[in-house]
């Protein structure tokens, strides 16, 4: 369930340094080096600066640790003192067996300033991070920025409503098809659109199909972009049916509340498993690719969702992007929950 509505710490952006949301971008940006490999720990981006250069900068490391604020500390070295710090989420306060809490790193490393993107949900630091900064002496903030907000929101999803942030990949035609009549669909996108979806492959922790694109595509749900075929997700299928060996099976789409440490799914189709994720209302972002041809009467992109008026269809979705992707177009939506105070 979401939470009963909006708390401080969502908050829309509401920054007047114009340097302090350059910086938050910078580090927000350096967080996506992270994603995925850092799970279960969030992609963490931080950027330290004095008299407005870079001294250092650091990124949640594969397996969660060093944090990033550790990574850019110890390239700053001496250079810190003084200086400020940008990192998109508030700095841990809790102990853990892996390493030192950042914020006591911080607080004994003659930062004078430290500028966060987020308040941390977890309840083990939910602003005990910068308190301890502030206790010593440090002026200590959060920003509540939208770039960093962005950057987190799979953690901040599995936090708050306990479940990854899920995106639904859609590749078809002018006419809304994903598969000629016969079931020919490979493929409808040119090699720019593909190259593109391969690399959204490679930001999440796993991807999933439905068990009829199972059966019919055999899929491999690899990266396949040079320099990134490590970076392969987990492999779901929405089926009651055994699978092979590397392979995980979900009867439910509520299922991937379970999915612990997933922080990012993708939802690569078919028809019905759309639809199922959609019905569901467990999709946050839609990523539409659509090839400028006409198949007629193929197999629709989106099975049945249920509604009952065309009342219920609008106001659900908000396009945020357009992109050209050789002769194909993405275009990108995300779910509008704001009204029910849910994270955007």
């Amino acid at each position: 369930m979401p939470p009963p509505g909006p708390s401080p710490q969502w908050r829309r952006p509401r920054l007047s340094n114009k340097q302090d949301v350059r910086w938050l971008a910078a580090a927000a940006s350096l967080a996506e080096r992270a994603r995925p490999l850092s799970r279960p720990n969030p992609a963490v981006g931080a950027v330290i600066v004095g008299d407005g250069i870079v001294i250092g900068r650091g990124w949640t490391q594969p397996g969660g640790r060093p944090h990033a604020e550790a990574m850019a500390l110890e390239q700053a070295g001496v250079k810190a003192r003084g200086a400020t710090l940008y990192v998109t989420l508030e700095p841990c306060a809790h102990l853990s067996d892996r390493g030192p809490a950042c914020a006591d790193l911080i607080a004994t490393s003659g930062l004078a300033r430290v500028v966060a993107g987020v308040e941390d949900p977890d309840e083990r630091t939910a602003g005990a991070g910068l308190d301890r900064l502030r206790t010593a002496g440090i002026d200590a903030t959060c920003a509540d920025d939208g770039a960093c907000r962005e950057s987190l929101t799979g953690f901040l999803m599995r936090k708050t409503l306990d479940r990854p942030h899920v995106t639904l990949k859609l590749a078809m035609s002018l006419d809304g098809c994903i598969a000629t009549a016969s079931g020919e669909s490979q493929w409808i996108t040119g090699p720019e659109a593909r190259a593109h979806a391969h690399r959204e492959r490679a930001r999440v922790d796993a991807i999933l199909v439905g068990g009829g694109t199972f059966r019919a595509d055999a899929p491999r749900l690899d990266v396949r972009l040079p320099g990134l075929e490590a970076r392969n997700p987990a492999r779901l299928a929405l089926t009651g049916e055994d699978l092979p060996d590397g392979w995980l099976s979900l009867i439910d789409p509520q299922e991937i509340r379970a999915l612990e440490p997933v922080q990012y799914l993708l939802v690569e189709g078919g028809a019905g498993a759309a639809a199922s994720f959609l019905e569901a209302d467990l999709v946050d972002k839609l990523m539409i690719y659509r090839a400028p041809v006409l198949l007629g009467p193929g197999l629709q992109a989106i099975g049945d969702l249920g509604l009952e008026s065309l009342a219920d269809a609008h106001g659900r979705w908000r396009h945020v992007d357009r992109r050209e992707l050789g002769r194909d177009t993405l275009d990108i939506y995300q779910r509008s929950r704001e009204a029910k105070g849910w994270i955007v």
